[in-house]
């Protein structure tokens, strides 16, 4: 499975984006796809997770409520749409897969696409 993830920019606190990850290979629906993000000089954390069918989701605290994510497998596509976006989201946003359900380490994903920049202005 190849990933790559979309949809970064810079963007005013308060605004809005739709994160991409565009999935090659017939067993992507069979996966769990999340989110990490990594700001500069931090660890990569967890962000969000959906299961194989869209059917369950699993958030990070500090993005439930603003954060919703989602997944078209007839597109093999997952999406993270970002709403009320803070200079605090600022980050590298990271799309993976993975077989287990809803994991939230990075340990747990084999597949990775390459980031995509989110950058807030306050």
């Amino acid at each position: 499975v190849q990933l790559q993830a979309s949809g970064g920019g810079l963007v005013q606190a308060g605004g809005s984006l739709r994160l991409s990850c565009a999935a090659s290979g017939r067993t992507f629906s069979r996966y769990t796809v999340a989110w990490f993000r990594q700001a500069p000089g931090k660890e990569r954390e967890f962000v969000a997770a959906i299961n194989w069918s869209g059917g369950s989701t699993y958030y990070a605290d500090s993005v439930k409520g603003r954060f919703t994510i989602s997944r078209d497998n007839a597109k093999n596509t997952v999406y993270l749409q970002i709403d009320s976006l803070k200079p605090e989201d600022t980050a590298v946003y990271y799309c993976a897969a993975g077989p287990l359900p809803l994991a939230t380490m990075p340990r747990s994903y084999d597949y990775w696409g390459q980031g995509t920049l989110v950058t807030v202005s306050s």
